[in-house]
């Protein structure tokens, strides 16, 4: 099965549209705090309830759900505020025991995501099963892992199949828990368009307080939903307290958001809109063609290198590049760290030609 063959989003089922947001705590800890936090988020027409029963800790010793036990709420929950109820699985048992209890929505978590044999055994386990399954994105930023247990999944039959975009483990300090790398998803929604693709801004941001920029940045990006981490009292929670919102301010954030529509109706708007892309498509081409000459010029270079028997990577030049690029950046209002993203690319590619002219592995007619 091609994964290109996935249904969108709403095509899931009746009256579901977009944002689709999923909405409910970190963990299901108690009877009366699950339900009491899905009375409150039915009353916002939230499409879907979420809560960990099994919670994978980095760390031993830590609290890893309540199993089973949590599941025995669910068919309560689900009657008393009709919300679908939605929980992470990690493996064919906890597959069949979630579908055994009534859960609609699955998902596999990031730490699933990185084994293609784990996340093969939840497929083969879900052969047969028609309700929707959603994939994190991997813990580190390797989009072929993403998209291998996104096939894996729809290979088994799973025609209801989404992404979520949960963030990216990184070394570096930055303000977000896990690092969004937005142009990750990009690529995915670029290779697979109608793929369902939601965010996961309470694991990005790791704070409460980052969740409403993140959601708003995501529907602004044409995401197809949200899945939003919401504890009737998030600072006593027994996993991520500080990521998690009360159902009150759940309702204002989704109150507050803006939705942007794909296109427009306005000829007025169309006609300027497109001028200004083709202007864009003509400014392409210029850099394009700029590139290409800058090539033609490392190669000459690599050429006269090698006659002189020097090294190809020449670390007070790089240096130079690198600063004056991002002084000539500032003076013309252009951010320093995306021009720097960009001469790093120019530069490694610069040095990769000049290498295989250096090591003679290209010819030239």
């Amino acid at each position: 099965m091609d994964l290109k063959d996935a249904l969108p989003i709403n095509k899931w089922g009746k009256n579901i549209k977009k944002p689709f947001v999923i909405a409910g705590p970190c963990s299901a800890e108690t009877p009366e705090q699950l339900l009491s936090t899905a009375l409150e988020l039915k009353k916002l027409n939230v499409d879907a309830l979420r809560a960990g029963i099994w919670k994978p800790r980095t760390r031993p010793n830590g609290f890893e759900g309540m199993g089973i036990e949590a599941l025995k709420w669910v068919k309560d929950v689900k009657a008393e505020s009709g919300l679908p109820f939605a929980t992470e699985v990690g493996s064919a048992l906890h597959v069949e025991v979630a579908l055994k209890y009534g859960c609609d929505i699955l998902w596999i978590g990031a730490r699933t995501t990185v084994n293609p044999f784990s996340v093969q055994e939840i497929a083969d386990s879900l052969k047969g099963v028609d309700i929707p399954v959603l994939v994190k994105n991997p813990m580190n930023p390797d989009i072929n892992l993403w998209i291998g247990a996104l096939e894996r999944i729809h290979n088994a039959g799973i025609s209801k199949v989404g992404a979520i975009h949960r963030g990216f483990s990184s070394f570096e300090k930055t303000k977000f828990r896990n690092t969004p790398n937005w142009q990750i998803p990009f690529e995915l929604k670029r290779q697979f368009p109608d793929l369902a693709l939601l965010c996961d801004p309470s694991h990005i941001g790791g704070t409460r307080d980052l969740i409403f920029d993140i959601s708003q940045r995501a529907l602004d990006f044409d995401y197809d939903g949200l899945i939003i981490e919401s504890h009737i009292n998030p600072d006593e929670a027994w996993s991520d307290a500080s990521q998690q919102v009360t159902p009150a301010r759940l309702a204002e954030i989704l109150s507050e958001l803006k939705y942007k529509t794909e296109s427009s109706d306005n000829v007025e708007f169309i006609s300027q809109l497109e001028q200004l892309r083709n202007k864009i498509n003509n400014i392409d081409k210029d850099l394009i063609d700029t590139l290409a000459q800058r090539m033609i010029i490392s190669e000459k270079i690599g050429e006269y290198k090698k006659v002189n028997s020097v090294t190809t990577y020449q670390n007070d030049r790089w240096i130079e590049i690198f600063n004056t690029r991002k002084e000539w950046a500032r003076k013309l209002n252009v951010s320093e760290e995306f021009v720097a993203d960009i001469f790093k690319l120019v530069h490694e590619e610069s040095v990769r030609k000049q290498e295989e002219i250096i090591n003679n592995e290209i010819t030239k007619a």
